[in-house]
């Protein structure tokens, strides 16, 4: 059998590896210039920790762990008999990899609740897990990059989210994002003006999915999970929304006249929208999308979602939004929350289809000795030691081979300086000093051959 990875994970080169810290050294660098501390949850949680919270779909895209030992043993044989695996699955599983960090990290709150400084900022930079249909940019094995702000019900936050997406895209070179904005307040309102309140998580499901399947597509998947004929006629202003964002205001504005969470809604994205005109973005684009809903459960205000450049075939690189109460699942009522997240894989497939990643030095000795034998790998050792303490990075080959052989191997690390240790340096306590740009040769001392390769 061949060696092979499953579907929907990947390898990492050395150079894939250096372009991915970059990435998340910038991110993370961002987060704590606006004053976000790290936490780290586990791969796994329990599965009632995770199910129920991200909707029907969701819920299906959970990978779950089966239980350790014979987890049949305590099976339901009737489960068993009748192949019901909704309700084997609780039998025979008890915890599951993780979806995303946002539920995770509304249990560390409750949790850790006694010890956390409200509001607390926080991020999170860890891999997640779902089992949906590998496709570009779509894997089941990713990083998600998330910050979140939990104990304040401030509008400001929103403005800053928005303002530390704009900082992260500019600090990568990554220029015309789009920042797409929403609030679920506005589509709560829509719902009931249109007569579709007791439908509104189909409602917003299917309207998210305008730019994927289209209006057909959508008006189908709404007729699918009862929204009738009427409801579906007064819902297409949506489906033709244009102008600037004050336009769009002004629109909703007219369209929620009748309902006072829908007004609230369209308030609550005035002040946003305003603000952030007044403060001003440095590469990226804001702008109201009425059909974006995303479709989790928990969102309860803002929702934003990221565009990549137009000029790039991609899916969202960036999302987030507004949740009231998500710790109330967990038991901890009325603690307000904002966040966001940013697509590492996502953004990293953007920045080389449009070739935005500098050459990246990977990390490699500054200094080679060559291995000529024991007794000349032992002196050299001694010094490589003193050479790391100084923090310069040494390295000796492994093992006694051809000259030719070792610098072969120094040139293709591309390490600028090859020591060379033979039974005449190690008699008068020096070093051969190659200089691998220049070509140079030296005989030196301890001391000399410091200085000679010191913050080179």
């Amino acid at each position: 059998m061949k060696p092979s990875i499953p579907k929907g994970t990947r390898d990492f080169s050395p150079t894939e590896v250096a372009n991915r810290t970059y990435i998340i050294n910038t991110i993370k660098a961002v987060f704590e210039n606006f004053g976000f501390q790290p936490i780290e949850t586990p791969s796994f949680e329990n599965s009632s920790t995770l199910m129920g919270k991200y909707g029907e779909e969701g819920d299906r895209l959970i990978f779950k762990i089966l239980n350790s030992g014979d987890y049949l043993e305590k099976a339901d044989a009737q489960f068993l008999a009748n192949r019901n695996s909704n309700l084997l699955t609780s039998q025979i599983s008890e915890k599951a990899l993780r979806y995303d960090l946002t539920v995770p990290f509304a249990r560390y709150v409750v949790q850790h609740q006694n010890d956390i400084t409200f509001p607390f900022k926080r991020y999170q930079i860890q891999p997640v897990w779902r089992a949906d249909r590998p496709q570009k940019g779509r894997f089941r094995e990713f990083y998600q990059c998330d910050a979140d702000v939990v104990g304040s019900d401030s509008l400001w936050q929103e403005v800053e989210f928005i303002q530390l997406y704009d900082a992260v895209f500019t600090k990568l070179g990554l220029q015309g994002t789009t920042i797409k904005i929403n609030n679920r307040k506005i589509l709560s309102g829509i719902a009931e003006v249109i007569g579709a309140s007791d439908k509104l998580i189909d409602f917003t499901v299917a309207l998210d999915k305008l730019d994927k399947i289209g209006k057909e597509g959508v008006e189908n998947e709404m007729l699918s999970k009862g929204i009738n004929k009427v409801a579906i006629e007064k819902a297409q202003p949506l489906f033709y929304f244009s102008g600037d964002n004050l336009q769009k205001l002004s629109a909703l504005q007219a369209l929620l006249a009748s309902s006072i969470e829908g007004k609230k809604g369209v308030d609550e994205l005035r002040f946003i929208i305003e603000n952030t005109q007044e403060l001003g973005l440095q590469t990226a684009n804001l702008e109201i999308d009425v059909t974006l809903a995303r479709g989790l459960n928990y969102y309860t205000g803002a929702i934003f979602e990221v565009a990549a450049p137009k000029t790039v075939s991609m899916g969202s690189i960036g999302g987030g939004g507004r949740y009231d109460d998500l710790t109330g699942i967990f038991g901890l009522k009325d603690v307000s929350g904002v966040g966001i997240s940013f697509g590492l894989d996502r953004i990293y497939l953007v920045l080389e289809e449009l070739n935005l990643f500098q050459k990246v030095a990977l990390p490699k000795p500054t200094v080679l000795f060559v291995n000529l034998g024991a007794t000349e790998a032992l002196y050299s050792l001694k010094a490589i030691n003193l050479l790391r303490a100084k923090n310069i990075k040494a390295e000796l080959y492994p093992e006694a081979a051809k000259m030719k052989k070792q610098f072969n191997y120094a040139d293709k690390r591309e390490i600028p300086f090859v020591v060379i240790v033979g039974s005449e340096e190690v008699q008068q306590q020096t070093y051969t000093v190659k200089n691998m740009v220049s070509g140079e040769q030296k005989m030196l001392n301890l001391s000399e051959l410091f200085d000679a390769v010191e913050n080179k």
